[in-house]
């Protein structure tokens, strides 16, 4: 459902972007108050006095928590000892408030940062720079000119990693002042986090962190802004919210936390997150009116968090996805990871809960396990079983309700992981609760929506792609929804269909491809009264949109996430079907071996049968019995199980036999 993704982990979504891509030619600034003293991280002082030795100066504002500046240390390494044998030297800047001496000594130690790293007190020295967010750097030649000042490169971005960098800014600086050249762009604009200022602001509000503002972040935030959970830091400690005050209130404000992009307006859902006007305003009148700290008897206790497993129980069975850790480099794109686990299944399992626990939640961008059954295996929909997405929340299945793995079956694993900076390890693992065959009144499987003909023009905007779901199965209900994109994707609505009428069930107007929310409904729909799912997702695919990887192209479909897909993916249950009460006292004729094998080819044969006159009806455009590999879908290819088994790039009726068996 997630392809392979360029993104940088839901935790960039809380950076600012409303400065993305900006570029300016600015005048070059002169100040004798750039000059500084600072204590460092290695124990030492660092100094930036009057008149340097070096030929240029590189100030880098950096923060021990900002996934950015954790992103970019590395890279500014790079660029120290690069440019060090020609006169430039870099000295970091830390002036976070909730930034303590340990933290930048931590951040220094797990970044392996070169270049003396200073902690800035009282944000003093970003004061004299005007400096705004980390990371942002500035370029002084030897009379403490500023000549370049803003981003690094356009590489990271809120919400968003490319493979590679397209927009050198600091090195283009750092180039032309060492020849000598005027500075082509001396300001852009920085992306990340806010630096946490001490403020001396008067206190002017009569709400306190104890008594009102504790409560909002414990409502809304600290489920994932709490030590050991996947946000980049901790709203659970009254300096570290001062700290991040300007961050967070620019994340609620812009809408992106907390994290929920459906329409309040169409559908309930049980994993809703919305965050009240009134619990917004209470932030905002709190920071504006100088953050007071109030009475500590007036402060909430932490709301209790559930470490580790968040079904309502212990599962019982837990499968590692591997024994030995799959080893994240610190930077670059890492291809999808499959493991493949066999459980040992010797009968058919009911799958009442099942929870994904990430080994490394900081690296795990999100992970799939799918159920792969053996050849012949009754089995229904595209797989699935259970998924781990960042802030997801998971439940059991509604009473009654399981999915079913056939003895025999493989769990996979899909891994699809994102480097933050420094190497890193983990074993993800999932854990399985059980239901009773005789306890379990229906099936649940998950059925898709798939539109893969399309063809998204350059510098298109809002291009429509509609698909639906083929079938709905009789007396089915309805558990979930979950819409999938790639990075191009604007929207998504989807529709029920009754009596020629089109109602709204679910509006997505905002998709995130950062966030692959999974729409629960608050009680199972039923589907017996409507006629069909239909869904429009609209893609932006002009300059506009700040995570387009190039809007010149055409896009088609694929499982990059340069390419595009058009999915839904819906979560069903079915009512089993069971024997009637005069078949079950019948006593059932013992067969021969041969007798059984005989009934197993005529039963094989009518499944083959069915599955044929499907298949080739679509794709077997002249009737020949015979569809070449390249006609089909890959989502066919990967969904419906079709394989190529004798590798001749020709699927035949024959192979479509092999695979029943």
């Amino acid at each position: 459902m997630f392809r392979r993704s360029i993104t940088f982990l839901c935790a960039l979504a809380l950076l600012g972007t409303s400065s993305l891509l900006a570029e300016t030619k600015t005048k070059s600034s002169q100040d004798a108050s750039h000059t500084f003293r600072l204590p460092t991280a290695q124990g030492k002082v660092v100094e930036l006095t009057a008149e340097p030795e070096s030929k240029a100066t590189v100030v880098c504002f950096l923060g021990a928590e900002c996934p950015l500046a954790r992103l970019y240390g590395p890279k500014l390494n790079e660029m120290q000892a690069a440019y060090a044998a020609q006169g430039v030297q870099f000295i970091g800047v830390n002036s976070n408030q909730q930034d303590s001496l340990e933290d930048v000594k931590q951040y220094v130690k797990r970044y392996e940062i070169s270049f003396p790293m200073a902690k800035d007190y009282n944000n003093e020295v970003a004061d004299r720079f005007h400096a705004v967010r980390t990371p942002e750097v500035f370029v002084l030649d030897q009379q403490l000119t500023v000549r370049y000042r803003g981003r690094i490169d356009n590489q990271y971005l809120p919400g968003i990693s490319r493979a590679e960098t397209t927009t050198h800014d600091l090195k283009n600086a750092l180039d032309q002042l060492l020849a000598g050249k005027p500075i082509e762009v001396s300001e852009t604009k920085p992306n990340g986090c806010f630096i946490g200022r001490v403020k001396q602001n008067e206190v002017t509000t009569k709400l306190t962190f104890c008594k009102e503002v504790a409560g909002v972040l414990h409502r809304h935030c600290v489920e994932c802004h709490r030590t050991g959970e996947i946000a980049p830091f901790s709203l659970t400690d009254y300096d570290e919210v001062r700290g991040w005050a300007d961050t967070m209130l620019e994340t609620i404000e812009d809408g992106r936390m907390p994290p929920w992009h459906a329409s309040p307006k169409y559908g309930h859902y049980a994993n809703a997150r919305f965050m009240p006007e009134k619990d917004k305003e209470i932030l905002r009148e709190w920071v504006a009116g100088g953050m007071p700290y109030g009475d500590i008897k007036d402060l909430p206790e932490l709301p209790r968090f559930r470490e580790g497993w968040h079904l309502p129980r212990v599962p019982d069975v837990v499968y590692e996805m591997r024994k030995r850790p799959f080893v994240v480099p610190k930077e670059g794109v890492v291809e999808y990871q499959y493991f493949v686990v066999d459980p040992g299944f010797k009968e058919d399992k009911w799958i009442t809960g099942a929870q994904v626990l990430p080994g490394n939640r900081s690296v795990v961008h999100h992970a799939i396990v799918f159920i792969r059954p053996p050849d012949g295996a009754d089995f229904r929909g595209i797989g699935w079983l259970t998924a781990y997405v960042p802030g997801q929340r998971i439940s059991m299945l509604p009473p009654g309700r399981a999915r079913k793995v056939p003895a025999g079956s493989k769990l996979v694993f899909q891994m699809h992981y994102t480097p933050t900076g420094s190497v890193a390890e983990d074993i993800s693992k999932v854990g399985l609760i059980f239901g009773k065959d005789e306890e379990i009144s229906h099936e649940v499987f998950t059925l898709i929506g798939i539109d893969q003909e399309f063809e998204i023009p350059p510098h298109a905007s809002d291009f429509p792609v509609s698909a639906k779901v083929r079938r709905i199965p009789p007396h089915a209900e309805l558990l979930a929804i979950a819409p999938h994109m790639h990075l191009r994707g604007k929207s998504f609505r989807l529709f029920t269909k009754q009596d020629k009428k089109k109602e709204i069930l679910l509006d997505v107007p905002n998709y995130d491809f950062n966030w692959q929310h999974i729409y629960e409904l608050s009680k199972p729909m039923s589907l017996d009264t409507v006629d069909g799912l239909e869904f429009t997702v609209k893609f932006d695919n002009s300059k506009d949109n700040p995570f387009n990887p190039d809007p010149n192209e055409y896009v088609t479909w694929g499982d990059q996430t340069w390419e595009e897909m058009a999915i839904a993916f819906f979560e069903v249950a079915e009512p089993r079907k069971k024997k009637s009460q005069e078949t079950k006292q019948k006593p059932e004729k013992k067969l021969t071996k041969a007798e059984a094998e005989k009934q197993r080819e005529v039963e094989l044969k009518k499944e083959l049968d069915k599955r044929a006159a499907a298949f080739f009806k679509r794709f077997d455009k002249n009737g020949d019995g015979r569809v070449d590999v390249e006609e089909v879908p890959l989502a066919t290819q990967r969904y419906g199980r079709i394989r190529d088994d004798n590798g001749d790039g020709v699927i035949q009726r024959e192979e479509l036999r092999l695979q029943v068996r």
